[in-house]
């Protein structure tokens, strides 16, 4: 089946988050959303009819995912992350921010400190905070227009604020790094010396882009991964976010009991059924589709990089390695936080994500969102384009 990316479809009135909730979150209706991270893409034909079919049976209680949803789930994890997981080890949940609230509470008591490298997705500082620990910062570099990851101070800060685990965006948002073996073996090894457990969001890992291959923490082997929580979802990849389907693998059995114990805590058993369906039809049959949509994507990203260098040369793309969602850099523009927002909301009408969100070393940058038919991007390219123009 061929899948037409380009189709523009209606998301209004369907409760979407991104396109009806812009007056409730203090934003302009007429605002174009660049800005969370979904995709205006229908989803596989053959999880369209799985569902379809799911809900003609009209009875929805209680659901358990079989041994065919743990082989689905492993086997695309293995044929496309690079490592096979024992769904024995498996906990689902609703969301991968949902396990990281639960893996901080698991392996932390109140006022321990949870290491995280920002500018990073900012759900981190948040579940860190809300169950009342102490957020300690190993800060990314940036030089020459890209992110690294620097062992000298990551490893200052793991000795001086004994973290009791650490939460790795592996790819990261919203720069786009895909963590090279030898960096995440790094990281590995200081977090060993320390008695730092490593809990990895992989949500984002079906997404390197041609040149670039996600590694696992988990392709590490042992020791790295007796010491790790592994987090994945067929919701990015898929665009099932809504379903909420999130496979949390911790291979160590005693780190896994404490992570269930931390999921009952909180009142959680059982996933959606929906969520269940969706997964393993995704999973099973959208090996077309995800190729279709990453060749889409991928052309989306170039053509922003390519625009930008013309029409808008002072906008950096950070180029990505993974993720639809772009890193721009626009400090070049000598704006102010303030001036910044005022730029793309009221002259450019776009509605991104504001780099300070991320960490004060997101200041001065916006995060655009580019899993949209082509038509969008190119809107919004314009958009951000003319009012840059306007300065």
């Amino acid at each position: 089946m061929t899948y037409d990316f380009d189709a523009v479809i209606d998301r209004h009135g369907t409760g979407s988050l991104k396109y009806d909730c812009a007056e409730r979150r203090g934003k302009s209706a007429d605002l174009l959303p660049m800005w969370v991270a979904d995709m205006d893409f229908r989803i596989p034909q053959e999880a369209v009819d799985a569902l379809v079919a799911r809900c003609e049976h009209g009875i929805f209680g209680y659901t358990e995912p079989d041994d065919a949803y743990f082989a689905a789930a492993c086997s695309w994890i293995e044929r496309h992350q690079g490592w096979r997981p024992d769904p024995e080890t498996c906990t689902l949940t609703p969301g991968v921010v949902f396990a990281l609230a639960a893996a901080v509470r698991a392996y932390s008591e109140p006022g321990d400190a949870v290491l995280i490298q920002p500018p990073v997705y900012y759900p981190f500082k948040e579940v860190i905070e809300d169950n009342g620990r102490v957020v300690a910062r190993a800060p990314l570099t940036y030089a020459n227009g890209s992110y690294g990851f620097d062992a000298t101070e990551f490893e200052r800060v793991v000795s001086e604020e004994r973290p009791a685990l650490f939460l790795l965006c592996n790819p990261h948002n919203p720069v786009g790094r895909v963590w090279a073996e030898d960096e995440l073996r790094a990281m590995g090894d200081i977090c060993l010396a320390h008695g730092v457990t490593v809990v990895s969001d992989e949500i984002h890992a079906d997404f390197a882009r041609p040149g670039f291959a996600h590694a696992s923490f988990a392709s590490l082997g042992e020791p790295y991964v007796s010491h790790a929580v592994i987090c994945t979802s067929p919701g990015k990849t898929f665009n099932l976010a809504g379903l909420q389907d999130s496979n949390i693998f911790v291979p160590d059995a005693g780190l896994s009991e404490r992570f269930r114990h931390a999921v009952a805590a909180a009142g959680y058993s059982q996933l959606g059924t929906m969520g269940i369906v969706a997964g393993q039809a995704c999973y099973e049959h959208g090996e077309d589709w995800f190729a279709q949509m990453k060749a889409y994507v991928e052309d989306n990203i170039r053509l922003t990089g390519a625009y930008l260098r013309e029409h808008a040369p002072a906008l950096h793309l950070v180029e990505p390695q993974s993720t639809y969602l772009l890193w721009v850099d626009c400090r070049a523009l000598g704006l102010s936080e303030d001036e910044l927002h005022r730029l793309v909301e009221d002259e450019a009408k776009l509605w991104v994500d504001f780099g300070d969100i991320f960490g004060p070393e997101g200041e001065g940058f916006i995060r655009l969102n580019v899993a949209c038919p082509r038509s969008v991007v190119e809107r919004a390219l314009v958009q951000l384009a003319g009012a840059v123009a306007r300065l």
